[in-house]
């Protein structure tokens, strides 16, 4: 007895041919990756062009003035022309980002989950925006804002402080004033990413919203907060008018907030606008301030990319 099989149709037969998209770019893509490799290296070269821009002044000035006398806390005697000590601007830089800080941080954290955990749509619709307006405000607004209100109105009547027109205290807080949208807009957008199953298996274990948003959420979204932090630190260390106009132009050791202290950028923005010739000492200095500035920054960024790849979750 003889058994014959038939064999079928092999599989896919009668189908349609799918054409490989894989091994073939669509139309316009290679512009594309063009237009983004093309944007990306503008950026880079940029950057390059400004640290070349400020490295030739500052060698120049750093074969007529010894680093000794640049990292110093006070200015050499005899020096008439220009005052090369940078420690002291350096420690008012750093005590005005710390106020800011103090204000920022708190606030855009509460505004943030406030309007992440909280707020109705209708609310968080008009108070986002709100709080992202001020950023728009322009700088020479927020520093007349702190010369002329802040100090006079708030500090020395409110508060009956003995304190100086221009002073860090009011420089500081202003500042933080200004760095509120960065901090609660990106830690916002950090607490948004969470996803929503750990919040409900934290209100099924028993946990209040409080609860839930402090130790559930608050984790979860650590590396987006600590960015915005430090994001919200460079932006304040970078500032120029608010600290220009309202923290003075002393320099100083002390660490008394009541007294004015000269920053880093203000120096910038003074000697630029001053009589140093071109070429001089006292002109090139700015530039070597302007290269620590820029690696006090960069400092910054590494840090916080640091902490962003150490505490990142992926959901």
């Amino acid at each position: 007895m003889t058994t014959s099989t038939t064999a079928g149709p092999p599989p896919g037969a009668g189908l349609p041919d799918v054409p490989d998209l894989s091994a073939r770019s669509r139309p316009g893509e290679a512009v594309i990756k063009a237009l983004l490799l093309t944007a990306a290296a503008i950026s880079v070269a940029i950057t390059l062009g400004i640290v070349l821009a400020i490295i030739g002044p500052t060698i120049a000035f750093f074969r007529e003035v010894p680093l000794g006398d640049f990292l110093s806390t006070s200015d050499p005697e005899g020096s008439r022309d220009f005052f090369p000590a940078v420690i002291p601007m350096i420690l008012g830089t750093l005590m005005t980002t710390v106020i800011a800080l103090l204000v920022a941080v708190p606030v855009g954290l509460g505004a943030a989950m406030y309007l992440s955990e909280y707020a109705s749509p209708r609310a968080r619709k008009w108070l986002k925006p709100t709080v992202e307006l001020l950023a728009g405000v322009p700088s020479v607004v927020y520093g007349a804002f702190a010369l002329f209100f802040v100090t006079p109105t708030v500090l020395q009547g409110w508060l009956n402080l003995e304190i100086s027109l221009t002073n860090s205290l009011a420089a500081g807080i202003v500042l933080g004033v200004m760095i509120i949208p960065t901090v609660a807009s990106l830690s916002e957008d950090a607490f948004s990413a969470v996803p929503l199953a750990l919040r409900q298996g934290s209100l099924a274990m028993g946990a209040n919203r409080m609860q839930t948003t402090l130790r559930v959420v608050l984790p979860a979204a650590l590396s987006g907060v600590a960015a915005a932090i430090v994001l919200g630190m460079s932006r304040a260390v970078g500032e120029t008018m608010i600290v220009l106009m309202a923290g003075g132009s002393a320099k100083s050791m002390s660490l008394d907030v009541t007294e004015g202290h000269q920053t880093m950028t203000a120096f910038i923005a003074q000697t630029f606008s001053g009589e140093s010739p071109a070429g001089t000492p006292g002109y090139n200095m700015l530039y070597a301030v302007a290269l620590l500035l820029f690696v006090m920054t960069l400092v910054m960024n590494l840090i916080s990319t640091s902490i962003v790849r150490r505490f990142r979750q992926a959901y």
